[in-house]
């Protein structure tokens, strides 16, 4: 059996049955277009514990929710709002499941930390630092 020698291995993640769902329905569709990324989040479904209908762990990265995180290679903490591709935008603070970083997030518990890989390669570590549920969901204009 050959393991990837990225780091230490990456910590439990747990999901919600409804966005394990979706995620998978998701990951399954972007194979053909976004091959990279789409596996790595069908691995990250593959390795979850799913929590029975209607449960929610609230102190673990959910889609929707608010985390603030911090790149443990500069220090640096940011705050992004976890969503679904077609509700992404980089200017508000909204990044896409279907991203490098937000596969790393996706079902991570408070204070872990997971190791990433970013689209040009460079290996990162970040950790979660604090989740909350956003102030106001946005509606598209009529």
């Amino acid at each position: 059996m050959t393991r990837k020698a990225v780091g230490p291995a990456k910590p439990r993640i747990t999901l919600k049955a409804a966005d394990y769902e979706k995620l998978s329905t998701l990951a399954e569709a972007a194979m053909h277009t976004m091959p990279d990324v789409a596996g790595e989040l069908a691995a990250e479904l593959d390795r979850a514990q799913i929590l029975a209908e209607g449960k929610q762990r609230a102190d673990a990265v959910h889609m929707g929710c608010e985390v603030d995180f911090r790149d443990d290679t500069t220090g640096r903490v940011q705050t992004v709002t976890l969503v679904y591709p077609h509700e992404a935008d980089i200017s508000k603070g909204r990044i896409s499941v279907l991203t490098p970083i937000g596969t790393a997030l996706i079902g991570l518990p408070l204070g872990q930390s997971i190791d990433w890989t970013t689209r040009n390669g460079e290996s990162k570590r970040l950790t979660v630092l604090q989740l909350r549920k956003p102030a106001t969901v946005e509606s598209e204009p009529a």
